[in-house]
């Protein structure tokens, strides 16, 4: 039943995206753990953590298969701790929300930055309950989606009171989120393209002719209608071994805005010795000047960098990138001819904070959110489809409209609700143009950030401990 249990809520989340699943989980993985002894729900925590995350994840076995199981097992395992910390009596109902988003928010930052991947709200986006990120982000939605679940099983159980605190609870946090701030429209728009050069996909970059790709999204570019406000290349489809600025490519790229008129936002990787690089987001005006750069913050564990590299060096020399991406010190809102605009560079869109910044901005909010990406060295398309799911949630977190561009797919347009349009298909050339209303305002999100979820977790969890003991102590001086 617990394993079956995280299998559902697995086909909840993209690219299976069924997510009225999510509820059917959440029951079976209440009766699992009901009137269960501690070990027994560690036990059984684990397995549905497992069921949710070996399916969910599978992207990364071709990635690095010892992390694909190490991050199975160790995630389950939180998971386990998590759901230890509830009773397992009735009053579980109130502490199963709180355990659940602080499973969510401790995995999404630890070890290694976290692995904000598979979560609960990913799936939710597709259903009403995605709304609610614009007031407590996706840790908010977990728990609105777990006490949906629990409300049915209560119900299983006859437990009308429970069950109906549960769905006001939720009804309120609903009722909150669609009259919350979610920001407003400048007035203005302006045109913006997103260029995906295409290309197979479960490619690597030993084995990738880095000029045949540069090539490939230039080709594109043609098709990139001259006057276009803002045109989005993705994320490192442009590599070299110095400065942007030495090399022929840069020249191109300049050549590129002057000819289409467009300020161009592009993804570079630059050699920076023997060990580093750098992986940023380069924004040339419509002269073919570079007037801003932003150099990725959130790098990926064992594929932008090693952590504890001297160990790993020592057991498995031959598996690990040779090379760390230099961590980015400068602010992910910059200034251009086409608007404010607030970037976050592939893995950083799973983090709800770095959206959060970029939009945040440093004096003035950004206009838009601009997500350059590139997931084709995975086959398949789970890491892909999350991303566009989390892409969703950012917009409804931010309030602004997203774009996303990847060389290989998937590429789109986010409306500041979550709805995605022009959304292109694998490995096809393709470039979209759409015009981009450009936003103001902050949503509660934006204020508030995650930390009242993580407070109400740790209350939930609390009052699931103190209130029997509480309610038990007036009945037994009653009696005596």
């Amino acid at each position: 039943m617990a394993l079956g249990a995280g299998v559902l809520l697995a086909l909840s989340l993209p690219p299976w995206g069924w997510w009225p699943l999510a509820f059917a989980g959440i029951v079976l993985f209440d009766r699992a753990i009901a009137d269960a002894p501690a070990w027994s729900r560690f036990r059984r925590a684990w397995l549905t953590g497992a069921g949710l995350l070996i399916p969910s994840t599978l992207w990364m076995a071709a990635f690095t298969p010892p992390g694909y199981v190490v991050q199975v097992a160790g995630f389950s395992a939180f998971l386990g701790v998590a759901v230890m910390a509830s009773p397992s009596s009735r009053w579980r109902w109130v502490a199963l929300p709180g355990s659940w988003l602080l499973f969510e928010a401790v995995k999404g930052r630890w070890p290694f930055g976290g692995v904000p991947l598979s979560e609960l709200a990913m799936g939710q986006v597709s259903g009403p309950l995605g709304a609610v990120a614009r007031v407590g982000g996706i840790l908010l939605v977990g728990a609105a989606t777990i006490a949906v679940g629990l409300a049915v099983s209560a119900l299983i159980e006859r437990r009308f009171r429970e069950a109906a605190a549960l769905v006001v609870a939720v009804a309120v946090v609903l009722g909150v989120s669609l009259v919350a701030p979610r920001g407003e429209d400048t007035g203005e728009t302006i045109s913006v393209a997103y260029v995906q050069g295409g290309g197979e996909q479960g490619t690597v970059d030993a084995e990738t002719d880095d000029r045949e790709v540069f090539l490939a999204h230039l080709r594109a570019s043609a098709q990139v209608p001259v006057g276009t406000d803002l045109t989005v290349w993705p994320e490192n489809v442009v590599n070299v071994d110095g400065a942007l600025a030495d090399a022929r490519e840069g020249d191109e790229l300049a050549d590129l805005a002057r000819q289409k008129q467009t300020t161009l936002v592009v993804g570079v990787v630059e050699g920076d010795g023997p060990d580093h690089f750098r992986n940023s987001a380069i924004v040339f005006d419509p002269s073919g000047e570079v007037v801003a750069r932003y150099e990725k913050v959130r790098r990926v564990p064992f594929g932008e960098y090693v952590p504890l590299r001297s160990f790993f060096e020592r057991i498995a020399p031959a598996t690990i990138p040779q090379k760390d991406a230099v961590v980015g010190t400068t602010s992910n809102t910059v200034d251009s001819p086409a608007g404010r605009l607030g970037i976050v560079i592939s893995w950083e869109v799973f983090f709800g904070d770095r959206g959060r910044d970029a939009v945040n901005g440093r004096g003035r909010e950004a206009d838009v959110l601009l997500n350059p990406t590139n997931g084709s060295s995975y086959r398949g398309t789970i890491l892909q489809s999350q991303q566009v799911s989390s892409s969703r949630l950012r917009a409804i977190e931010t309030g602004r409209w997203v774009v996303q561009s990847s060389p290989t797919g998937f590429s789109a347009f986010v409306s500041d609700t979550g709805t995605v349009h022009q959304r292109s298909r694998v490995s096809e050339p393709r470039v979209e143009q759409r015009e981009v209303p450009l936003r103001s305002g902050r949503t509660l999100y934006l204020r508030w950030g995650p930390w009242p979820p993580v407070l109400l977790a740790v209350v939930l969890i609390a009052l699931a401990w103190i209130l029997p003991r509480a309610l038990a102590r007036p009945r037994s001086a009653t009696s005596s």
